[in-house]
C-alpha cells in the first residue's frame, strides 16, 4: 500500500483564516486574502509569533474545506500520516493532537508525526504548502496552494488548489 505524508497547518488546518481573525481581534483591521498573495506568512501577519505561541491558536483553527472527507477516502486506500513541524512551536503539540482527534477521528496516534524537520520523511507522496518541506522530499510532492506560495512556480512539484483537486488526482 502506498503511503502519504500530509502537512497539517495550511493543508488540513486553515491557519490563514485563524491569523486573519486574530489580526482583526488584535487591531480592528480585517486583512484580505488577495492582498497577502506572495507574502511570506511572517510578512503577512505582523503578530504571527504572538499568535502561534498563544494558547488556543492551533486547537481553534478551522478546517480547510473538503479535507476531512477526502482524507478519509485517502485513508481507505493509502497509509496516511499527518506530519507537522510542531516542535517549532512547543505549545502547539497537545493542541495539534487534540485538533486532529476531534476533526479526523479515523487518524490514530500512530499516524501522527510531530517533528522539527521533515527531511526524515520517506513516504511515497507528500502534500505540503511549503517548498522547504517538499524540495528535499524524494517522493511525489504536491504543493498545496496558499497565499505565501501562490505566485511561485511549483517547480518539480504538482500544484493543487484544493482537496477536491487532490481527490481527482489521487483517488
Amino acid at each position: 500500500m502506498r503511503s502519504i505524508a500530509v502537512d497539517m497547518d495550511g493543508v488540513l488546518a486553515d491557519v490563514y483564516h485563524q491569523f486573519i481573525d486574530m489580526h482583526l481581534q488584535e487591531t480592528g483591521k480585517k486583512l484580505q486574502l488577495k492582498a497577502l498573495k506572495g507574502l511570506s506568512e511572517r510578512a503577512a501577519f505582523p503578530f504571527l509569533e504572538k499568535h502561534v505561541n498563544s494558547k488556543g491558536f492551533f486547537i481553534n483553527a478551522p478546517m480547510v474545506p473538503d479535507s476531512r472527507r477526502v482524507l478519509e477516502l485517502l485513508h481507505n486506500q493509502y497509509r496516511v500520516f499527518i506530519v507537522s513541524a510542531a516542535t517549532e512551536f512547543p505549545l502547539s503539540l497537545s493542541e495539534k493532537q487534540a485538533w486532529l482527534n476531534r476533526h479526523f477521528p479515523f487518524i490514530s496516534w500512530r499516524q501522527m508525526v510531530f517533528c522539527g524537520s521533515k527531511e526524515i520523511i520517506h513516504t511515497d507522496i507528500m502534500i505540503d504548502d511549503h517548498f522547504k518541506n517538499l524540495d528535499h522530499f524524494r517522493g511525489e510532492g504536491y504543493l498545496f496552494t496558499q497565499p505565501h506560495n501562490e505566485l511561485s512556480p511549483a517547480g518539480k512539484h504538482k500544484r493543487v488548489d484544493s482537496w477536491r483537486a487532490l481527490e481527482k488526482l489521487l483517488l
